[in-house]
């Protein structure tokens, strides 16, 4: 990923604004003007590191003068004592972009490590592991980046990129049925060209979304792995297949051996213990 897009950009200035605003007065008052120093990025934690690119632009953001001697990448598994990088440069900028750093870096890192492990836990299964948008607000970006470093895979974005018609829509629409058929003539008068998921509650509703058309994806929603070999017999692929709903690591390997298409876990970007790592002055 290239950190120096403008979103990337926009959210370093925007927490820099957040932290820092009129200056770092901790260190203007306590360290002299023009002090040159070193500092490792140190690895407490065992994991998958997400972030050593993103924290070099993060500091150079701040002194464009900085430089790095990068020891791990992204993707790289880390053991506790292992650094991740050296940097040289202005004390005042290191410090006042210590915090942005590490809060990206470890949060993303938590990510990228839960996925790996979820990832390996489905042993050869064909299925694919995705995310949802259970994000935090305006890091959706690189949440949903680290899950790819972790070996994972992206659902969709946001609203904007793809149709998924969940059970409140499906409700609120009088049924899968006209839901369906509401959005086909939709996507038609406005000329628009996104994929099409219905999630489904039970046999009766796939067989519904089969038989309505048009329909992309089916997700079997808080379908038990049994439930979901009987569906994948019915869909026979016409369709992809999701399972989400409840899956977790205790029972993930039982959904990954029905060899659906997709599972998805919004614990991936929601309930993640970020990974302890430190940024410590070093000679």
């Amino acid at each position: 990923m290239d950190f120096t897009n403008k979103q990337t950009l926009d959210f370093i200035h925007r927490a820099f604004e957040e932290d820092i605003k009129d200056g770092d007065h901790s260190s203007l008052a306590s360290i002299p003007k023009g002090t040159v120093g070193k500092a490792k990025l140190l690895f407490k934690d065992d994991g998958i590191v997400a972030g050593i690119d993103l924290a070099q632009v993060i500091l150079r953001e701040l002194d464009e003068t900085i430089t790095f001697e990068v020891f791990k990448q992204d993707g790289d598994s880390v053991k506790y004592g292992d650094i991740g990088f050296i940097v040289t440069g202005s004390v005042h900028a290191i410090l006042a972009g210590e915090r942005v750093l590490l809060n990206c870096m470890q949060r993303l890192s938590g990510i990228a490590t839960q996925t790996h492990k979820l990832v390996q836990m489905m042993g050869n299964s064909t299925s694919r592991l995705l995310d949802t948008r259970k994000t935090t607000p305006h890091l959706r970006f690189l949440e949903k980046w680290a899950v790819t470093v972790g070996g994972g895979h992206n659902h969709r974005i946001g609203l904007y990129d793809m149709i998924m018609l969940k059970d409140n829509h499906n409700d609120y629409a009088g049924g899968i049925t006209n839901a369906v058929n509401k959005t086909k003539q939709y996507l038609k008068d406005n000329n628009l060209d996104l994929r099409v998921e219905v999630e489904t509650r039970n046999m009766a509703e796939v067989q519904e979304a089969l038989a309505v058309g048009g329909v992309d994806r089916i997700m079997l929603d808080n379908f038990t792995p049994a439930e979901i070999v009987e569906a994948l017999k019915v869909i026979d692929g016409q369709v992809e297949t999701e399972a989400s709903g409840g899956i977790n690591e205790s029972n993930l390997p039982g959904y990954a051996a029905t060899n659906v298409d997709f599972i998805s876990i919004g614990a991936l970007t929601h309930s993640i213990k970020s990974m302890d790592i430190s940024l410590k002055e070093t000679d």
